[in-house]
């Protein structure tokens, strides 16, 4: 499985690419909507900033939110997915939100120079780095001193009976859904795998510390299903 998960990585950028059309509605599908709630209570936890780097920015949800909440005069956003970041365009174009900027390009070799952007977020990209640590790494040295990384990821529920449930349907139930909406056989597929070999709680903890990071916090949400991180560099 685990080789399988690197070669997926090295193309995930077509990946989403495949499944751009039909990503927002099936996420809200899916998450019943729970997906919004988590996106609102990470930008609740974001410090009020000029300038915010969004990092696996896809359609550009959580830069909205950002935005919305007043949390940053500027988001500028980086993905793999030219697909994705595409529908992030038009979105934030209906909306009239200029304040918005699209980069294509790796989270694991950005673009940007050193201590470019006062703030950092992520919201369910982690855990599609080829090197989680590099990214980390990468998120660490494009940040300003005393500034903030906030990271949204999926995990696993500690509570065994929820566990089993959230299980059936995360391995069974949502692959299906998602092989028939998105017409993709693989994408949903890859989705569950790659949250179920990723790291939650103290785990992606200690890759923050390991980055460099400090006064590392982390939240389980709705049950533990997704976790909210936030750390100081």
């Amino acid at each position: 499985m685990q080789t399988e998960m690197a070669e997926d990585k090295k193309h995930i950028g077509q990946l989403f690419d495949r499944i751009a059309g039909t990503y927002d509605g099936l996420n809200h599908l899916l998450s019943v909507n729970i997906d919004r709630r988590w996106r609102r209570k990470t930008v609740r936890e974001m410090p009020v900033v000029e300038h915010v780097l969004d990092v696996a920015i896809g359609t550009g949800d959580l830069a909205i939110e950002i935005l919305r909440q007043g949390k940053a005069q500027h988001v500028t956003g980086i993905d793999l997915s030219e697909g994705m970041m595409d529908l992030g365009r038009r979105k934030v174009e209906r909306l009239q939100l200029k304040e918005v900027e699209f980069v294509y390009g790796n989270a694991q070799a950005m673009p940007f120079k050193d201590e470019t952007f006062d703030s950092v977020s992520c919201a369910f990209g982690c855990r599609n780095f080829q090197n989680l640590d590099e990214g980390l790494r990468e998120m660490y040295r494009v940040l300003k001193k005393g500034g903030q990384v906030t990271i949204l990821e999926f995990s696993y529920p500690k509570n065994k009976l929820i566990r089993v449930a959230y299980d059936f349907y995360f391995s069974h139930m949502l692959p299906f859904i998602g092989r028939i909406v998105s017409r993709d056989k693989t994408a949903y597929t890859y989705l569950n795998k790659s949250v179920k070999g990723f790291v939650w709680g103290e785990g992606f903890v200690q890759h923050l510390r390991d980055s460099g990071f400090k006064d590392e916090h982390f939240e389980p949400l709705t049950f533990g299903i997704a976790t909210l991180y936030t750390a100081r560099k």
